[in-house]
């Protein structure tokens, strides 16, 4: 019989892509992680691992371990699952990774609720940029995360994920009030001149208002590079620069900046995902539908 928690290493190393990834996940030192895998290889009698310079590759046999760990995994999961579900009260921990402006907006009123109505439910948030987050939650790091999607920038697909909308938001040019910009503009195209702030390359809100620019024919001046929203509009009411930013992000609070419509009138889609695996956990399912009722 193969031990299962070795196996369950080598799945870690074909989701993280280094010994040093898997270590540091679980808490482990590089050597250990690296002497559970060669004792796994004397188990199975085959080579699981190649070195490809100073990495080391899956072999074809490795590849076929790994599926079987990942479905040994979710039947556990849906086991855990059924358990709780037959109990009497809701009761276990839910992991969500959510991003910037939804944890703002969604998660003080959410977790009020969980903490009234399923007191026995323990709630853990960590802030993850959306595209992080959905692999993370595919990995097994989290239970569900909540992300984002941009017009024409679909998110990434992993199998195994329940995906289900929970909203959507208006995406506007936010511009300086009158009185504090130095160039006052009415329209995007007439922002060609203004610093632009944007999220750093690699995320999808960057790549769609670059794509917007573009459209209107401009290549933005981005002088100004953050992900955290907050400063992005502390940045444009300040009159420093323009930025297209999502209704979600102003949501409680009033704002010195002019919003101004886009001819398209695009929005970005929110949404929760979690593994299919954990879709019968009472706790999780309680948690979805509180954000949802928060959400309204």
């Amino acid at each position: 019989m193969l031990e299962i928690r070795r196996l369950i290493l080598l799945r870690e190393l074909a989701v993280r892509g280094t010994i040093a990834a898997v270590a540091e996940a679980l808490n482990f030192t590089p050597s250990a992680v690296s002497q559970q895998l060669s004792l796994l290889e004397k188990e199975t009698g085959t080579q699981l691992l190649r070195k490809a310079g100073r990495r080391v590759r899956l072999t074809p046999q490795a590849e076929v371990l790994v599926a079987s760990v990942g479905e040994i995994l979710d039947t556990l999961e849906r086991a855990e699952a059924g358990l709780q579900a037959a109990a009497t009260r809701v009761t276990g921990r839910v992991r969500v990774a959510v991003f910037q402006s939804a944890a703002l907006a969604f998660m003080p009123a959410t977790l009020r609720a969980m903490a009234a109505r399923f007191p026995d439910v323990r709630v853990e948030m960590v802030q993850r940029e959306p595209e992080e987050a959905l692999r993370e939650t595919w990995a097994r790091d989290f239970d569900m995360v909540i992300a984002e999607q941009y017009p024409a920038h679909a998110a990434p697909h992993h199998p195994g994920l329940d995906r289900r909308d929970l909203t959507t938001d208006a995406i506007r040019l936010a511009l300086p009030a009158e009185d504090v910009s130095l160039r006052p503009v009415d329209s995007l195209t007439a922002a060609r001149h203004m610093p632009w702030v944007m999220e750093p390359r690699g995320a999808a809100s960057r790549h769609y208002a670059e794509q917007v620019c573009r459209r209107a024919g401009f290549e933005p001046d981005v002088r100004y590079e953050t992900a955290d929203l907050q400063a992005h509009m502390r940045l444009v009411e300040s009159g420093n620069a323009v930025a297209l930013i999502p209704d979600l992000v102003w949501a409680g609070r009033p704002t010195l900046c002019r919003l101004l419509e886009l001819g398209e009138r695009p929005r970005r889609t929110i949404f929760t995902a979690q593994r299919l695996a954990g879709a019968a956990s009472p706790a999780a399912r309680a948690f979805r539908d509180i954000l949802g009722e928060s959400v309204g």
